[in-house]
């Protein structure tokens, strides 16, 4: 049994965290600790030296978003296992996990299993669900099998690095900011949820709510978070790729697992 998974994840709508937390329970850790890297205040200072660590982020256009990578420098590893996941929207990973892999090598990490989970697009809405609910119970399912394949592998000292799937050079990053979700301001009540769950402090609420549209990393916490349905993303290039989204990638996928 492994004594403590620490738990290394970025996670605006919540299902990375739901993805590495399942992993845990796999691994039958005695101990988890969370290093919870989401939002703007998220600072922490360690070496890790013993136990495992779970990595994990969503994918955004195919890498690793740019808030995870800036706010993971605090953390470090003597050799410490680690498993690393990407979550996407049911389109791609693409080269995520190989950057994420080479982020964590680069922290001290040794990396032994990495794995590819489906979670709700950012873009999905009621009217037009991408990967909707997901991760489901299958899906957890899945990484809880996961974290005890990688525990067997912990248990015959099976520590060599497994291909992953991914290019070098990663793809170019696709520029963000500038665009942002808008309040409906009939249906606001002004209660703050969404400055609570912004992971880029984008936005800030007095008695109007105000969004900084050059730094929103366009991630819709604020979105799926808002009980009112009063913050709604709109903007025609966001709607166009929420149809191109909904009519290519409707097909369920399922995990894809690097031991």
């Amino acid at each position: 049994m492994m004594r403590t998974a620490h738990l290394i994840y970025f996670s605006p709508t919540g299902t990375t965290r739901k993805i590495v937390t399942s992993i845990a329970h796999g691994l039958g850790a005695e101990h988890v600790v969370r290093y919870d890297l989401t939002m703007p205040e998220a600072s922490f200072k360690t070496v890790l030296a013993d136990g495992i660590a779970v990595i994990g982020a969503p994918v955004y256009a195919g890498r690793v978003p740019e808030l995870f990578l800036q706010r993971l420098p605090g953390i470090a590893s003597k050799r410490v296992p680690a498993v690393l996941v990407a979550l996407y929207g049911n389109r791609e990973f693409e080269d995520a996990l190989v950057e994420l892999r080479d982020v964590s090598v680069a922290m001290g990490f040794n990396v032994i299993a990495a794995g590819a989970f489906i979670g709700e697009h950012s873009y999905s809405t009621s009217s037009q669900p991408i990967a909707a609910g997901r991760p489901d119970a299958r899906d957890l399912a899945a990484a809880v099998k996961f974290g005890r394949q990688v525990a067997g592998k912990i248990v015959h000292q099976a520590f060599v690095p497994p291909k992953i799937d991914g290019n070098l050079p990663y793809k170019e990053r696709v520029p963000i900011g500038g665009i942002a979700p808008e309040t409906e301001s009939k249906a606001c009540v002004l209660c703050g949820r969404c400055a609570e769950v912004c992971p880029s402090g984008v936005v800030t609420v007095s008695d109007s709510v105000i969004t900084r549209a050059d730094n929103c990393i366009m991630c819709c916490a604020c979105v799926k978070n808002c009980e009112f349905q009063a913050r709604t993303f709109r903007h025609p290039r966001i709607e166009e790729r929420r149809a191109m989204l909904q009519k290519n990638c409707s097909t369920p996928k399922i995990p894809a697992i690097f031991l």
